[in-house]
């Protein structure tokens, strides 16, 4: 399976559709990744289309 992302890459994620944040790829399991917020050191798991490479793509899916 193809996986955009691999540990290490940096992404970004909408939250509430209005916030930007930055986040390390720390890994993939089943379908989730694993993730570090780069800014206070917490964690989440998502989906990959949750995931953005750059800002400005999610900077624009926050605006939909």
């Amino acid at each position: 399976m193809y996986r955009k992302y691999k540990a290490g890459d940096i992404a970004y994620i909408v939250e509430s559709k209005r916030f930007i944040r930055e986040v390390k790829i720390l890994k993939f399991s089943g379908d989730l990744y694993t993730l570090q917020f780069t800014d206070s050191g917490g964690g989440i798991k998502l989906r990959e289309n949750r995931l953005f490479r750059t800002k400005e793509e999610a900077e624009q899916y926050g605006k939909r």
